[in-house]
């Protein structure tokens, strides 16, 4: 018998990088929600390529959450929350934010200073989510414009406000 798995309950959330075959979850649970939704090919390749800084949360090997992110190659000292996806059953669990901060503790974030992230303004609940990271951090939140609806084709997506949380002492 296994003794890892005995001090495990089997609904536990864990959290671990995601490896090309979480794309496809990950896909699936973005088009269950009201996510912007990319194609499945991001997914996958995030998982792949960009592993060290995405996350994913599984519960009985389901993915019912995940970040996908990357250090922008101009600023070493950022990682940059490009996407944050939790399910819907898992809502208020503190999800999202526990995948944060698996994240910055994650080798890949060790010389991290700064969490940034593009947020449209009627975006409450992740806004709430890096605002509740500062707190959590002890330090600064800021938002500025950043990609204004212009920059946009059509009229179907809202502007992008850019957030800042940081600088991140560990």
């Amino acid at each position: 018998m296994n003794n890892e798995n005995q001090n495990t309950p089997s609904d536990e959330v864990v959290f671990s990088q995601p490896t090309k075959h979480d794309g496809a979850a990950m896909w699936e649970l973005v088009t269950n929600s009201t996510l912007d939704t990319n194609s499945s090919y991001k997914y996958i390749l995030m998982s792949e390529y960009f592993s060290d800084t995405c996350v994913v949360a599984k519960q009985n090997n389901q993915v019912v959450g995940f970040i996908t992110a990357f250090i922008p190659p101009k600023k070493q000292d950022a990682v940059f929350v490009w996407q944050v996806g939790v399910d819907a059953s898992q809502r208020g669990k503190g999800i999202a934010s526990k995948m944060l901060h698996y994240l910055l503790e994650s080798d890949a974030c060790q010389d991290i200073q700064f969490v940034e992230a593009t947020i449209t303004p009627d975006n409450k609940a992740s806004q709430s989510l890096f605002q509740k990271l500062a707190r959590d951090f002890n330090t600064e939140f800021t938002s500025s414009e950043f990609f204004t609806k212009d920059v946009f084709p059509g009229d179907e997506h809202e502007e992008e406000l850019k957030f800042i949380v940081g600088p991140i002492k560990k």
